[in-house]
């Protein structure tokens, strides 16, 4: 009964989210913030959250917003760092840097997890996740400078660094729930 106590507030809460996210969209969208806007921006979300939902992702775990916080500050220093990289190879006196696409197994075990991941890795620049393995839990990735060992290295240690974030984050393993007949990856 506790466990469907909270997936109904969980699944409450994702509503009323939804809905300000959409209605906000809406009067952003108009550009004119008034209560003839945010009443249509919020009927047009009822109408998208009630006749065309969106299939239910199971979720467990918690949210841990240290966590959290330290994936954003981590991820965000990549990011920078990634974005100077690539400002770098583009004017650079030599030829461009070798590219190729690295396969990185992960340990994540949700989906909706796995997607935010994918996700992440796709906002450094230099990278892009060109296909997941959902059964297997592997993504393969096009990595703009794979031409030393050293790079390679340091595109697996940076991918490690933000797997382990995000499952400190979103799905530590003490947290992981199979369902009653559900396929367990190892």
């Amino acid at each position: 009964m506790r466990t469907l106590h909270r997936l109904l507030n969980r699944d409450t809460a994702l509503r009323v989210c939804t809905l300000a996210w959409l209605t906000a969209v809406w009067v952003a969208l108009w550009g004119e913030l008034s209560v003839a806007t945010v009443t249509a921006g919020f009927a047009v979300a009822l109408i998208i959250i009630f006749a065309l939902p969106l299939p239910q992702v199971p979720v467990s775990g918690q949210f841990h917003p240290l966590s959290f916080l330290a994936l954003l500050a981590v991820g965000s220093y990549y990011a920078v760092e990634s974005s100077l990289q690539v400002a770098w190879f583009a004017i650079r006196p030599s030829g461009p840097p070798i590219s190729g696409v690295l396969r990185v197994p992960l340990a994540i075990r949700s989906d909706l997890v796995l997607v935010m991941c994918t996700d992440l890795l796709n906002l450094i620049p230099g990278t892009m996740v060109i296909e997941i393995d959902r059964r297997r839990h592997v993504v393969y990735v096009h990595v703009l400078d794979v031409g030393s060992d050293k790079a390679v290295a340091k595109f697996y240690r940076t991918t490690r660094r933000l797997e382990t974030l995000i499952i400190s984050a979103f799905e530590r393993p003490s947290e992981w729930h199979h369902p009653r007949g559900a396929e367990v990856h190892r």
